[in-house]
Formats: structure tokens, C-alpha cells, sequence
């Protein structure tokens, strides 16, 4: 029998030491940004009471009708503030925060401007206190990936580390305003590494652990929504209930992403400079404001009121009409603020609506589902939406539904539309992000298994070596450095004499294999059946 190769030199993963000193740094980004995420909360509160009760303080407060109509001023003034810091400041302050920091990712090497870290949080607390119907989720992940890149970029980092570093402030950022720690790496890993490898993977989750302890002294230690204890086990009606909820909410998601962007289209006809965009925006938002107070600002203790069941139908309807339509307004217009809280609130409102006709359950069952499906639907994060529902609600029992209804809801997002509210942004600006994570196929075949024999002759320019046991993805970045078409194969115990030769064109062979596989459809097995004919 022949002894098959041990492959004694291969591992499951690539990490080295490299990873702690990273992991160090990440802690202390982690304190950082719980420090920011209460800056900014502040800073939110401070510019609510300035803007609508004229009053030097930093208690929490809700925007109000206090000045009558003129309050529909209010959103238009914090507006023309923003456009003007956008224009003259930095235009990366625009939009909702995490499209910005993929970009950063995806096309500046993780390099993110410093003066960013401090107009994002100033102009996003300007919005949100002006009226703005944001949440403080999307700036708060911008700044602390902001930070997170200006402390790497202090010290002589890859880009690679760069973008763990960028993610792990990220994270700590959801992490402190949120009191959801595992939900925040989840969410990085989805929307912001792009990969899942112990090299990133830890760091972040060292920034996001850092961040909810400090968030314990600073904030509280949550959750942020309590609800009303939930069953152990959801029927089979509850379940096929969770069904239609998660369809409903992805259509729903589908609807508030095209009309985020056919508004932004709309501006995009305007004759006018962009900096008056958000002013424009503004004057939607003031008017909404007047019908429906509560569609302004982060709405928190709206979506308090939604999971506890102290809803009614003029609260249902102004969230999924007023707040549905200034947020898709202002958010198009360019002005700087979150989307996190909205799709909560929106979800919540929703389930509100299913819970008339639904199998009955515990107050708030069908406002978590439906929010977690939002999320879901919307962000194309469907496993950092089930864990943010829990944490949010402290509600370990809603696992199996959330995981029922974010699974619809994201199928029925992935099939209706080709990008998500954050990708499309991307989109926009000339770049193109799969969020389809998978093993390189080259990284599962050997060197072995492609490779053209050859006697011993092999031209001397072949150089450049590899080993029969070696896997593809390895090898075919060894060309590329080298800058050759072909490379000699030898074995390890005696590298001087060329068995065989690997090619580009082998390469592709490897990945037509791969393409096979997904294309080819055959039944493996047959059900023998008893009046089946025989056939010779």
C-alpha cells in the first residue's frame, strides 16, 4: 500500500505570534472607543437640548415640538451646519458611517484621515440632536474605526493589521453603545474583515470585550431594551408565524433600501451644490416632525414602547409611514447619521402589526423577530443579527425564532436585490464587494494533483521551486512575486532535480475543476423501485 503524505508543514490556520502584540493594541482601542461611543451620546444629548430647549446641558433628552411650527426649522438649521462641515471639512462625513469605513478598507489601505475621527462624531451629534432620525450605531463604528486606524497607523503595520485594527474599533464602537459585544464582532466580520481568521478574528473580539467592560462603569450594563420574559419553546404555529415574519420583513428591507437610493438619485438631478442637500432633507424631516415627534432623533424609548406593548395604532402608522419616509429622505440627502436604530424601531413597528394577527405569545415576541429580520434583510448580516436581538433583550429564548426569521428574511433580501443599503453605497463609487465568504479552492488541491511530469531536463530558468505537497494558493503567489508563467516541481529530499513542471495554465485547469463542481448537477443514488423494468 502506498503511504500517503503526512503534510506534516501544513496547518489549519496561518496565525503566528504576530497576533498578540495586534491583540494588545486592539485592547486598548477597545477602551478607547467605549470612551468615544460616551462622548458621542453626550455630545447627542447636548445638541438635542441646545436645538430644542435652549438650555447648556447633557441630560438625556428627546426631541420636541417645543417652538411650534418653527421647530420644523430646527432639522433644516442642524443641516446646513453639516453641509457646510462636509464641504469644507471632509466630505467622508457624509452618509451613515459604514459604507465609509469599507471604503477605507477596500481602497485606502485602512488609512483613515485623523480630522475624520473628530468631524464624524461632532456633525452626526449635530444631526441627531437637530432631529435627525438616526441612530448612533453607524457614526460611532466610523469614529472608532477611525481611531482604530490612526493608533496603526502609529506603528509599522501591513494593511492587513491596518484592517483588524480599523475593525476592532468598529466593533468596540457597537460594542460600548449597544452592550452587545458579540454581535459587534459578528458584524465585523460580515461587513468589515471580509474574512475569518484567528489573526483578525481575535484582536476584534479582545476590542469588543474591552469596550462592554468598560461600557459597564460608563453606561450600564444593559440591556438596552428589556422585555417581558419570553416562552422556553416557540409551537409549530409560532414558527410558521416567524415564517411570514421573515418574509415580510425582507420585502420590507428591500422596500427602505430602493427608497434610500431613488431619493438619492432624485438629489443627484438637483441644480444645486451638494452641501444643500441635507438642508433640503431637513425640511422633510422638520415637517414629519410635526405630525409624528416621534419619528425624531435616535427614538430608543420609542422602540422601549414598542417591546413592552405600550403601542397604538397612531404610533404604528407614524413609525412605518413618518419615520419611514424622513429617514429615507434625509438619509438620500447625505447628512450623517446611523441606520442601526431605524431599522430597529422600523422591524419593531412591524411586528406590532403581525402581533394582531399572529398566534398569540408574550408581549414584545413579535416586535424582536421582526426587528432582528430587519436587520437581517437590510444589512446582509444574518448571524449578527440573531445575536444582537438577544443581547439587546437579554431574551436567550428568542434564538430559534430570530434564527427562523433573519434566515427568511435574508433569503428573500439576497433574491430580490443584487446589493445590500450598505453595498450599494459602495457600489456607487466604482468598487464591488462579495459578501459570499468561502475557501479559496486552490488552498484544497496540491501541487500533486495539477502538475505536468517532466524527466530531469528542465530548463535552468525554472528557478523558482515548489514542492508536490505543497497546496496551489501558496504556490501561486510564489509566481506572482517571481513574475513566472511556470515553476519547476521537486521533492524535498533532494530539490536539485526537477520532477515536473506547474503552470498558469494548470491553475486554471485546477479552478475549471472547482467550477464543475458547482455546475454540474447528477443523482448519486437511486431509490430501487418494485415494478421498475430492468434494463441491460
Amino acid at each position: 500500500m502506498t503511504k500517503k503524505p503526512r503534510n506534516e508543514e501544513l496547518g489549519d490556520f496561518t496565525a503566528t505570534l504576530r497576533m498578540v502584540p495586534i491583540a494588545a493594541l486592539a485592547a486598548a482601542i477597545g477602551l478607547l472607543a467605549a470612551v468615544v461611543a460616551w462622548v458621542l451620546l453626550r455630545l447627542i444629548a447636548f445638541f438635542t437640548n441646545i436645538f430644542y430647549y435652549q438650555r447648556f446641558s447633557t441630560a438625556a433628552a428627546n426631541p420636541a415640538n417645543t417652538l411650534g411650527y418653527w421647530s420644523i426649522l430646527i432639522p433644516v438649521a442642524g443641516a446646513v451646519i453639516i453641509g457646510f462641515m462636509a464641504r469644507f471639512g471632509s466630505e467622508r462625513i457624509r452618509g451613515h458611517g459604514i459604507p465609509e469605513a469599507i471604503e477605507s478598507i477596500l481602497m485606502n489601505g485602512s488609512r483613515v484621515e485623523p480630522r475624520v475621527a473628530i468631524l464624524k462624531p461632532v456633525s452626526s451629534a449635530i444631526s441627531i440632536g437637530s432631529g435627525g432620525p438616526f441612530g448612533a450605531e453607524g457614526p460611532i463604528i466610523m469614529t472608532g474605526g477611525a481611531f482604530g486606524s490612526m493608533i496603526a497607523q502609529l506603528f509599522r503595520l501591513t494593511s492587513a493589521e491596518r484592517k483588524t485594527l480599523l475593525a476592532a474599533g468598529a466593533a468596540a464602537g457597537m460594542s460600548a453603545t449597544f452592550a452587545a459585544p458579540v454581535s459587534a464582532v459578528l458584524l465585523a466580520v460580515e461587513l468589515l474583515l471580509f474574512e475569518w481568521k484567528p489573526r483578525s478574528l481575535i484582536p476584534v473580539a479582545v476590542a469588543s470585550a474591552a469596550a462592554g467592560m468598560a461600557r459597564h462603569w460608563m453606561l450600564g450594563a444593559g440591556p438596552i431594551f428589556p422585555v417581558a420574559q419570553q416562552p422556553e419553546f416557540a409551537g409549530p404555529l409560532a414558527i410558521l408565524g416567524c415564517l411570514l415574519a421573515g418574509f415580510l420583513a425582507g420585502l420590507a428591507a428591500a422596500l427602505l433600501t430602493l427608497a434610500v437610493y431613488a431619493t438619492e438619485d432624485a438629489f443627484e438631478h438637483l441644480p444645486i451644490h451638494w452641501m444643500w442637500w441635507p438642508a433640503i432633507g431637513g425640511v422633510v424631516v422638520g415637517a414629519g416632525g410635526l405630525i409624528f415627534p416621534q419619528a425624531l432623533g435616535v427614538g430608543y424609548s420609542t422602540i422601549g414602547d414598542i417591546l413592552a406593548g405600550r403601542t397604538t395604532i397612531a404610533l404604528i402608522a407614524g413609525v412605518l409611514i413618518v419615520k419611514s419616509i424622513i429617514w429615507s429622505v434625509s438619509l438620500g440627502s447625505g447628512t450623517s447619521g446611523g441606520v442601526l436604530a431605524p431599522l430597529l424601531m422600523v422591524g419593531g413597528a412591524l411586528g406590532s402589526i403581525e402581533a394582531l394577527f399572529f398566534p398569540a405569545e408574550p408581549v414584545g415576541f413579535w416586535a424582536i423577530v421582526s426587528m432582528g429580520a430587519m436587520i437581517a434583510g437590510a444589512m446582509r448580516a444574518p448571524m449578527a443579527a440573531v445575536i444582537f436581538a438577544v443581547e439587546l433583550t437579554h431574551s436567550m429564548n428568542m434564538l430559534l425564532p430570530l434564527l427562523v426569521t433573519c434566515a427568511i428574511s435574508y433569503s428573500v433580501s439576497v433574491l430580490l436585490m443584487k446589493r445590500s443599503i450598505l453595498t450599494e453605497k459602495i457600489a456607487r463609487r466604482g468598487l464591488h464587494l462579495s459578501q459570499e465568504y468561502a475557501v479559496d479552492p486552490l488552498e484544497l488541491l496540491f501541487v500533486r494533483e495539477v502538475m505536468r511530469e517532466e524527466d530531469a531536463t528542465l530548463p535552468a530558468a525554472l528557478d523558482v521551486k515548489a514542492f508536490p505537497d505543497e497546496p496551489l494558493r501558496a504556490v501561486v503567489y510564489r509566481m506572482a512575486e517571481a513574475g513566472r508563467a511556470a515553476i519547476a516541481v521537486v521533492p524535498r529530499d533532494n530539490p536539485n532535480k526537477p520532477i515536473g513542471v506547474l503552470t498558469l495554465q494548470a491553475m486554471l485547469q485546477a479552478r475549471t475543476r472547482h467550477m464543475e463542481e458547482e455546475r454540474e448537477k447528477e443523482r448519486v443514488l437511486r431509490l430501487p423501485l418494485p415494478f421498475a423494468r430492468n434494463e441491460a
